[in-house]
């Protein structure tokens, strides 16, 4: 059987990774809202709401993970990996609501008159890109390492993130240098920001509302499951192989094949070691039902 401490340690892992983003983005949103504020910069307010949303959906997501990681129970035969699904998806409609309304504030705010931004928010700008594109190259890594998807979506975030605040840095620097007449550039950097999130929004909502419906997971996995299946000695050919995403990890019901002339009690210990053999293989695999067909399979000797 799998050793259930390796899935402790992936949970570990991205637990960390994502206390680290909660901690930069707290800190880069209280300082651009700081900015924002200080220096006119509607935008880097925009941003700064990114950032904060980006906390709120950090703490939301760290506390289903910790309900996640909870044992079966008599009400939750299944665990309760659902939790993460379940957290995102409404965090996601959050996140969507918040952006509306900061692009509305930002279009009213076109045709009022601006000052110009002091140089000091280019610099803030500027360092944002450079701290959220380094988080995205790190969680990747992260992701990658542990076969977590929510964490590579995670990092997308930031890559999204280091992509408005280059849009954000081009509207300061085009109101800062091109004087008063440039101004709407900061709203209009604004709503290439709520734009940008109300797209991460959308997906992120796609893919935790696919989750709890049992979409079929990656078929790469599928494909390399059903490899390691056959790899069994006594297994003749995989029939049936679901695979569903529940958090960070998965469940599978599996149709083996195994000759149909073999006792029930050895077809029994063939669909235990096959079980067996795909937790080993897959760190990320909650359970395995393994259910035995016989070979020839009916189909074929119907054909014959």
């Amino acid at each position: 059987m799998v050793d259930r401490n390796s899935v402790s340690s992936l949970y570990r892992e991205v637990t960390q990774a994502a206390l680290l983003g909660l901690v930069v983005n707290l800190v880069l949103g209280v300082v651009k809202l700081v900015g924002g504020i200080l220096g006119s910069s509607f935008a880097l307010i925009a941003d700064a709401v990114n950032s904060i949303g980006d906390v709120v959906t950090t703490l939301v997501v760290l506390f289903a993970l910790r309900v996640a990681q909870r044992p079966a129970d008599a009400e939750h035969p299944y665990g309760h990996s659902r939790a993460e699904g379940i957290a995102a998806s409404n965090v996601a409609l959050l996140v969507i609501i918040s952006a509306v309304l900061v692009g509305w504030e930002a279009i009213q705010r076109i045709s009022t008159e601006h000052t110009v931004p002091p140089a000091w928010t280019l610099w803030i700008a500027g360092g944002n890109v450079i701290i959220k594109e380094g988080l995205y190259r790190y969680k990747v890594q992260v992701g990658k390492r542990t076969g977590s998807a929510s964490i590579i979506a995670n990092a997308w975030d930031h890559r999204s993130d280091a992509l408005c605040a280059l849009a954000v840095l081009i509207g300061l620097a085009a109101v800062r240098f091109g004087g008063p007449r440039f101004a709407w550039a900061d709203e209009a950097a604004s709503l290439v920001v709520v734009a940008a999130i109300v797209w991460t929004g959308v997906q992120l909502f796609r893919a935790s509302a696919s989750e709890l419906m049992d979409v079929q997971a990656n078929p790469d996995l599928v494909d390399r499951m059903r490899a390691a299946a056959v790899e069994v000695d006594g297994v003749e050919n995989v029939e049936t192989l679901w695979v569903r995403k529940s958090g960070l990890e998965y469940f599978a019901d599996i149709h083996i094949e195994v000759d149909q002339a073999l006792t029930v009690a050895e077809g029994h210990r063939i669909g235990h070691r096959v079980k067996d053999h795909l937790l080993e293989q897959f760190i990320s695999l909650r359970d395995v039902l393994v259910h035995l067909e016989p070979y020839p399979h009916e189909h074929h000797q119907n054909s014959l």
